[in-house]
């Protein structure tokens, strides 16, 4: 039998664990690129953001990791987009609370 207050608690742990990804200044902005059901490769990403792509890949690696993005191979590329698309609401949420 499950016990609720674990699958709570390993619910909250997963929420935690997508924040700590996201709480990042260069995830905010890569998450900012794709929102709005964007699909971006590395090479686009790290292009936007005027990164090294050993750098843009580590962070999408995370983010992936994490549950916060997915990826679909599209022959030699690699797209990733928001694995949620209500996760834009975060990202949102923090522009408009920094914003001021």
């Amino acid at each position: 039998m499950i016990n609720i207050q674990e699958l709570d608690a390993d619910r909250l742990e997963m929420a935690a664990n997508m924040l700590k990804a996201i709480a990042h200044p260069t995830r905010i902005a890569i998450l900012k690129h794709l929102e709005g059901g964007k699909k971006l490769t590395v090479t686009e990403i790290h292009e936007l953001l005027g990164i090294e792509q050993s750098t843009t890949s580590h962070h999408l690696g995370i983010l992936k990791d994490k549950g916060v993005l997915c990826s679909r191979r599209e022959g030699k590329n690699t797209s990733y987009y928001l694995k949620h698309d209500i996760l834009s609401q975060i990202i949102d949420c923090l522009q408009k609370c920094t914003c001021e």
